[in-house]
């Protein structure tokens, strides 16, 4: 469906086909709904897009971050080194384990944490870095992996928007000490909600497991005091069905993202990274009077969204005494909260929907 019966060319266009259905209904009719084979089925399938990584489901992305977090010890009186151009989740999961978001700014090409900042922001209490893989655009894991390393600290992916994204040809999931991924059913393969959380080591993975299922691996043994974050057989099975399509739709992501690129004039369309492979959860661009751009697209039927317009360190949860807390100088973070705007670039649209975005963004004549 390359357009929706109204005209619109939507922002995004969330796939829900037969083939997810036929399986909800299976799982359904099986009666065994939760924490069962769809699952495991799932994590081991999972495993092959992530280097062969131990795979361990949940229940959304933030629980995924939650976990990761609290299945390495990071708790209070630590810090955790995170982005502020991200969705809240990122440092909503550091606050939840008791420990202290310290926000860094992001390089202005990939939106993705700058390292330098990074290595300015390490201190006695860090005890991770938490690189956000933008819009499906790596991070710099390059010269993020190597500070981590030489300062002792983990590395927790958050991988939200990055399914089958990668740096030098390792993927996202694979390049810090556990990868988180959402499944919401805007990602760029979905679960209808769902989490899956990544890790080389099996001790951390077996953490991860029982801290998914209050606590016990088997019925009544409690371990640890966990959770109940586990996913539903039903939302592994559909999961299941969007894996075997994630390689074609990231293929179709890219080329029109070389589409838009080649296109649009009147907008900074997104540069990648020597070595990075962007999936283009979003295609994002920068404009200079944003408002005004929105208000064009919607008159041509164009869907647009902002993503983030408030920073992280500007919400309210963050704010210290009512303001942004006066450590955090992120004037890359402000500009792009600014001038930032996502087009469509889903791999339902047709090579007419990309047309009518590039010209509809080229009459407004506003680049950045």
């Amino acid at each position: 469906m390359p357009v929706e019966s109204d005209g619109l060319v939507p922002a995004a266009s969330p796939v829900i086909g037969e083939a997810e259905i036929e399986a909800a209904v299976r799982v359904l009719r099986s009666g065994r709904v939760v924490q069962g084979p769809e699952v495991a089925a799932f994590e081991e399938e999972f495993s092959e897009i992530v280097a062969g990584r131990h795979c361990v489901a949940v229940n959304s992305g933030t629980s995924a971050l939650h976990l990761g977090l609290l299945a390495l010890d990071i708790g209070p009186g630590d810090e955790v080194i995170v982005p502020s151009f991200t969705f809240a989740a990122t440092a909503n999961a550091v606050r939840l384990v008791g420990a202290e978001p310290v926000f860094v700014d992001i390089e202005p090409g990939s939106f993705c944490m700058d390292p330098d900042a990074v290595a300015a922001a390490i201190g006695p209490r860090t005890a991770a870095i938490m690189p956000v893989h933008l819009y499906g655009h790596p991070a710099a894991m390059e010269r993020i992996g190597p500070l981590a390393e030489r300062h002792g600290l983990a590395i927790v992916e958050d991988a939200a928007q990055a399914h089958a994204a990668s740096v030098n040809g390792t993927p996202a999931g694979a390049l810090g000490t556990v990868g988180c991924f959402s499944f919401y059913p805007t990602k760029n393969m979905h679960a209808l909600e769902g989490g899956m959380i990544t890790t080389a080591d099996a001790d951390t993975a077996r953490m991860l497991r029982l801290l998914r299922n209050q606590g016990m691996e088997q019925r009544y043994a409690n371990e640890v005091v966990g959770a109940n974050m586990r996913l539903t057989d039903v939302a592994a099975a559909v999961g299941r069905e969007q894996l075997k399509k994630l390689a074609g739709w990231t293929e179709r992501r890219r080329a029109n993202a070389a589409f838009l690129d080649a296109k649009i004039t009147a907008a900074v369309t997104p540069p990648v990274a020597e070595g990075a492979k962007h999936v283009y959860h979003q295609y994002t661009v920068r404009v200079a009077d944003r408002d005004a751009v929105q208000r064009h697209l919607d008159e041509r039927k164009i869907g647009s969204a902002v993503y983030y317009p408030t920073p992280v360190h500007r919400l309210k949860p963050f704010l210290k005494d009512g303001a942004p807390d006066p450590r955090w100088d992120l004037p890359e973070t402000e500009r792009a909260a600014r001038e930032v705007l996502s087009l469509p670039v889903h791999p339902t649209l047709g090579e007419d929907d990309l047309a009518r975005v590039a010209d509809a963004v080229n009459e407004t004549g506003n680049a950045s």
